[in-house]
């Protein structure tokens, strides 16, 4: 489900709060950029946790919320099924198999199974963190 809500950036001594009306949340950023990213981050978490608890998540009720003059009103967009998958820490267990002698060295170098077989898909994948 894709949103877009209205946030107001208010100057801070260093940087901006952010708040969204809509949802009654704060943030805050360095700079407007790093702002506006924590608010997109803000809400992705704050809807799938209300998902999780069988809530719906609200739409906006207007794109111009009331602001003072120093404030700067933006929108910011949000892929809550995108923010659930890139922050789904869970994870699941896998039977793998391979040579003995693979394993063998492996297990001689120390090297971390799970560590391994997650960087190969990354690789595997062009996912890059």
């Amino acid at each position: 489900m894709k949103s877009a809500y209205p946030i107001i950036l208010s100057p801070a001594d260093k940087g901006f709060v952010v708040y969204v009306p809509d949802l009654d949340i704060n943030t805050e950023g360095d700079t407007i950029a790093d702002a506006i990213e924590m608010a997109r981050d803000a809400i992705g978490l704050w809807g799938i946790c209300r998902q999780d608890t069988g809530n719906e998540i609200p739409i906006p009720k207007s794109m111009t919320p009331k602001h003072k003059s120093d404030e700067i009103v933006s929108i910011v967009d949000v892929d809550f099924d995108f923010y659930r998958r890139v922050n789904e820490m869970r994870t699941v267990r896998k039977n793998v198999t391979i040579p003995s002698w693979l394993n063998e060295l492996a297990e001689k170098n120390k090297i971390n199974f799970s560590a391994a077989l997650q960087e190969g898909l990354k690789h595997q994948l062009n996912i890059t963190e």
